[in-house]
């Protein structure tokens, strides 16, 4: 993978920020956009802009088989078994709502239990509480270690009979850590649960096969793989998506009204209600392109190597602290004695370089940090070994704002 290629395809990065040439390096939050992607969706809006499935018209089938085109690149991109698996909607917090709305209600009652864990993004944690609460389950979290990983005897001390969903993390947003999703699976399979996978920080950054993982319900966003905002899928399994009521009711997903009474399209449509995100999903189709011609396999190990880097060069920062595992996805979590992540970035971006600061929608992995925020560097297809000179570089910019705090 020649990056500086890679680079040239990205309009946003050529530009000064501050007065200095960007530095982007908060791709876990949202990832810039290749010129594919944003041609796509012009070309989309300028020459075939329609709405889909019901329209006879020329633009009218242009825009069905660009919107159903997608689906299926969606669908072979993550290795699901059809296209009725693969579900459109804005984003990995949808998807995962629409489990716990529709498939948790209905399958949950007293007594049962929802196995999480402390290092979840807020979407997979909330929606959780909230059918705990409504059903009267009982939510249940797998420890971690020290490092930040997760240990299968845990993962299986904390699995009973009455657990009915596992949903897991595969690649953490803070820490980087990169979960045995395989293997906590099998052992949520073992018990008659069924497991949901968070894959927002996986699919836009290393090889996904659902039907391998042997996952029940996979999600993800588009904005984070190249794609646009707004667009997001859900994968699941057929049978339990069959098995499925709606939660959104309204046009396309209807096979037929009446006055009283109405039924529901086939898979995947009768989750899709309203006009669906069809610019998204021809600009997710694209981006997929994208992201195939460059090679999954090439973009994790640049950003592995990337991160390892990082690392290497903060090992000789007096005064900084690093989180997570050795052995981690492109994702470098820190603080800086004394000084709060918000001032620390603000500092950066007057040097023209972008991080993420905050509690990353992680509190309850904050509180077990013992911090209330970190400051984040996360890399990309995009990022070169300068981007992580740079950065560090204005980590010691930073002791002119703060004193001596890195030594």
């Amino acid at each position: 993978m020649n990056v500086q290629d890679v680079r040239r395809q990205f309009p946003i990065l050529n530009q000064e920020v501050n007065g200095h040439p960007l530095v982007y390096l908060d791709s876990a939050a949202t990832s810039q956009k290749p010129l594919q992607v944003i041609e796509a969706v012009e070309d989309y809006y300028k020459r075939y802009n329609s709405n889909v499935h019901r329209g006879v018209h020329t633009l009218g089938s242009m825009a069905t088989d660009g919107y159903e085109g997608a689906r299926e690149k969606v669908r072979r991109f993550i290795h699901a078994s059809s296209m009725e698996e693969i579900i459109f909607l804005r984003g990995t917090t949808t998807a995962i709502n629409l489990i716990a709305s529709s498939y948790g209600r209905d399958n949950l009652e007293q007594g049962d239990e929802i196995v999480i864990t402390p290092m979840e993004h807020h979407s997979n944690i909330i929606p959780w509480q909230q059918l705990a609460k409504a059903v009267g389950a009982e939510l249940k979290y797998i420890p971690l270690q020290e490092d930040g990983t997760i240990a299968m005897e845990d993962v299986r001390s904390t699995i009973t009979d009455r657990t009915k969903i596992v949903s897991v993390m595969q690649v953490s947003n803070v820490l980087g850590t990169v979960n045995p999703i395989k293997e906590i699976t099998a052992a949520a399979h073992e018990k008659g649960a069924v497991m949901v996978v968070d894959g927002a920080q996986a699919v836009p950054h290393m090889k996904v096969d659902v039907q391998d993982l042997d996952a029940d319900f996979y999600a993800f966003s588009g904005h984070k793989m190249c794609g646009p905002t707004g667009i997001g899928v859900l994968y699941g399994k057929k049978e339990l998506l069959n098995r499925m009521e709606p939660v959104e009711f309204g046009g396309e997903m209807i096979d037929f009204v009446g006055l009283y009474d109405s039924t529901w399209k086939e898979l995947p449509w009768k989750f899709e209600g309203g006009t669906p995100i069809i610019a998204g999903a021809v600009g997710l189709g694209a981006a997929i392109d994208f992201l195939e011609e460059t090679g999954l396999e090439n973009i994790e190990a640049h950003e592995r190597k990337l991160a390892r880097y990082a690392l290497e060069k903060l090992e000789h920062a007096d005064g900084v602290t690093v989180y997570g595992p050795e052995d981690r996805a492109g994702i470098v979590t820190f603080n800086a004695d004394d000084v709060h992540p918000h001032d620390l970035a603000t500092v950066l971006d007057s040097e023209g370089v972008a991080v993420r600061a905050g509690h990353h929608c992680a509190q309850p992995l904050m509180k077990w940090l013992n911090v209330t925020a970190t400051c984040r560097a996360s890399f990309y297809l995009y990022n070169t070994e300068q981007d992580v000179d740079k950065f560090v570089e204005s980590l010691q910019t930073a002791k002119e704002y703060f004193g001596d705090v890195f030594g």
